[in-house]
């Protein structure tokens, strides 16, 4: 049971997240059903949280960054050429991969989507990512396991 609450917790973490939590839960024996789902739900309720508390965390961010001299970082470029290029749905899509869930959430907030969308391509593009992770770690792993 300890082993699934790290895979929540590792899902969770921005930084970590399920391209590096799914995997490792499953090559470490772990039930790959079970560590999917944990894993999609431990990440969505981070982003979850972040877009429920974005209007909050903005003026907290803008407080503590008042008077000091702001530089994007290289995920927060990444994120603005993925948003105009396909706009929300491509940006949540393409960001477990490239920026990360959470990044790309705040981003496509930041940028004008609505929270409702947000959420709605959370959902999708965790789901969709996790299943993935899961089953080609599952079915490498398994296909790696019996070619010894």
């Amino acid at each position: 049971m300890w082993e699934y609450f790290l895979v929540f917790l590792g899902a969770a973490i921005p930084w970590l997240e399920m391209a590096l939590v799914i995997p490792l839960g499953i090559v470490t024996g772990l039930n790959p059903f079970w560590v999917v789902v944990i894993g999609f739900i431990g990440n969505m309720v981070t982003v979850l949280i972040l877009i429920i508390g974005y209007d909050k965390f903005k003026l907290w961010l803008a407080k503590r960054r008042e008077g000091q001299e702001v530089k994007e970082s290289k995920r927060s470029e990444r994120a603005k050429q993925l948003w105009n290029k396909y706009g929300l749905p491509g940006m949540l899509m393409l960001g477990p991969i490239l920026i990360g869930t959470h990044i790309a959430a705040f981003i496509g907030m930041t940028l004008g989507a609505s929270k409702k969308q947000t959420t709605i391509w959370s959902i999708i593009s965790i789901a969709i990512w996790a299943i993935v992770f899961g089953v080609l770690t599952a079915l490498g792993f398994d296909l790696f396991v019996s070619d010894i």
